[in-house]
């Protein structure tokens, strides 16, 4: 695949799927935060697994929990800061410096079974304003070699940090999308922009010292993990939110008027509305792509692979006017469709590995096109298959893993599908048989239901696919049954997702380890040394 520096060389690997906020630790905050990933990283390395993707770690939009509705494309989400590895905070009495309430509060989320969002925002919120306030009074006042970090950090990410800092400040003053703000601040009149932010200049320096220490600690882990043998795979959502610094700042590049969403299909006849706003392909090719470029240079700074979230959008993308009476594909041409995927899949691939999801109701274009990038995309498991007529009946024939291309991603769901320990109970014994006919699985017990034997069979399978890259969700690892999210559901468990056991107790688990370590050794996706 020709990237930044040549041509890549492909690796036979084994992944792990696992939500950053779904990483526990004895003392965590409630959430996985970016110091936990060098733990994560240290057990996937022992466990045989080189690479660990997370789903987008972005901030949001107000009060959202789904990580893909981005408040921006740049930075980072304050949540994940750990807060424990700060210095400020540390410097500031850590945990001690907390109120009895908040300090009660912690020790609840910790423990929690799932993430608490509403009640965890407010309180890290609070611990990090305390670290700042140390980090202001100690550091900046004095303009010590730290604060001379900050604002040199501050120098070289000039091209998003100030619009979002301002962004960030004025969204929590107003409390409204930025459409609701008042009118010189929506429209982006300079003498307005300037005197926000020489009214709410704390304010900013705080967001922007989130910003520098969620760097200083991503850096610290990226590095931790690869001197482990362990890359971090990103999520890149597609658009961001219409109510997202980017949108404000580059309203030029997208079509407010218009929404993007799904085509109607079989399963849905009246497609789907999913409220973020449509690029301006048009504005985006006359300054040459170059907000797509900043976006893919960062995500390759911070991730060594990162995951195309619905790549076809970067081909066509299905909108619909508010009221639904205007409704289409931008572009409406299949040649400039293609054209278009094939120029960002492009620019993308100069600044990371991208791997392209590809699933869904996709155009018959698509695949083809990601063979001529050398771009891998999906295969699923339970979606690879044929349905044909055979004696007098409609029958299932699973497609061999073992014949796979080489340069795909092999899986057995992502975080919108159930378990496959949940998928494999639900289907019939004969369609069970119809899984058993691929070679490896035809010792399977079509009349049982899931078990251990049935998860290592399974895993199994991916595992020696032809696939480069097998990735597998963490809950499929270990044969669990939980789910991140449930897609065009609403409720408090979507996104709550976490681990059933901590890191420490993960790594003391030498069973599973091991079996890890053997599946990834016997396919050839972990060799050993000598």
């Amino acid at each position: 695949m020709p990237g930044r520096n040549g041509p890549r060389q492909r690796q036979r690997r084994a992944g792990v799927l696992i939500p950053l906020f779904s990483v526990r630790t004895r003392t965590g905050w409630g959430l996985g935060e970016i110091p936990d990933v060098v733990a994560m990283a240290r057990w996937a390395a022992q466990a045989g697994i080189r690479v660990v993707q997370m789903l987008p770690v972005c901030a949001v939009s107000g009060g959202e929990t789904s990580p893909y509705s981005a408040a921006t494309a740049f930075a980072l989400d304050p949540v994940y800061l750990g807060l424990d590895a700060c210095e400020d905070f540390v410097a500031a009495g850590g945990r001690f410096a907390l109120s009895e309430a908040d300090r009660r509060l912690l020790e609840e989320a910790a423990v929690a079974t799932a993430v608490p969002w509403n009640r965890l925002r407010p309180l890290k919120e609070r611990a990090m304003r305390l670290a700042f306030e140390k980090f202001r009074s100690g550091e900046w006042r004095r303009r010590s070699g730290r604060a001379r970090q900050l604002a040199q950090f501050r120098a070289e990410n000039r091209d998003w940090i100030e619009d979002w800092a301002l962004f960030a400040v004025l969204h929590q003053s107003y409390g409204t999308h930025w459409q609701e703000w008042p009118k010189d601040l929506a429209a982006r009149h300079p003498p307005a922009l300037a005197s926000a932010a020489k009214e709410h200049k704390e304010e900013i320096l705080f967001v922007t010292w989130q910003q520098w220490q969620l760097d200083e600690q991503w850096r610290a882990a990226r590095q931790a993990a690869a001197e482990l043998g362990v890359d971090l795979m990103g999520d890149l959502p597609f658009v961001v939110a219409e109510d997202s610094a980017d949108v404000w700042k580059e309203r030029k590049l997208f079509r407010l008027g218009l929404r993007v969403g799904a085509p109607p299909d079989g399963f849905n006849t009246d497609g789907q509305d999913w409220g973020l706003p449509l690029f301006d392909w048009r504005a985006m090719e006359q300054s040459d792509f170059a907000w797509m470029r900043r976006r893919a240079e960062r995500s390759g700074k911070l991730f060594g692979l990162y995951r195309v979230d619905h790549v076809i959008g970067m081909y066509r993308t299905y909108y619909r006017s508010a009221d639904g009476r205007k409704s289409g594909f931008s572009p409406s041409d299949e040649d400039a469709q293609i054209r278009l995927g094939e120029t960002l899949l492009a620019i993308m691939d100069e600044y990371g590995e991208v791997i392209a999801e590809d699933l869904g109701m996709v155009p018959e274009f698509l695949r083809p096109s990601l063979t001529r990038l050398r771009l891998p995309g999906y295969r699923v498991l339970r979606w690879e298959k044929d349905d044909l007529w055979r004696d007098g009946r409609m029958q299932q024939f699973f497609r061999d893993p073992a014949k796979w291309p080489e340069i795909s991603v092999a899986t057995s769901g992502t975080h919108d599908t159930d378990a496959q320990a949940v998928w494999y109970d639900g289907l019939s014994p004969e369609h069970r048989g119809y899984l058993a006919r691929i070679p490896g699985l035809g010792q399977l017990d079509c009349n049982k239901g899931f078990d251990d034997t049935v998860r290592d069979a399974l895993l199994r399978v991916l595992y020696q696919s032809a696939s480069d890259l097998c990735l597998m969700p963490f809950q499929d690892l270990l044969g669990a049954r939980e789910q991140v999210n449930v897609p065009g559901s609403v409720n408090d468990r979507n996104w709550t997702y976490r681990m059933p056991l901590t890191i420490d107790e993960l790594a003391a688990d030498h069973a599973t380890t091991e079996r890890l370590l053997r599946l990834a050794t016997e396919s050839r996706r972990f060799p050993q040394p000598g």
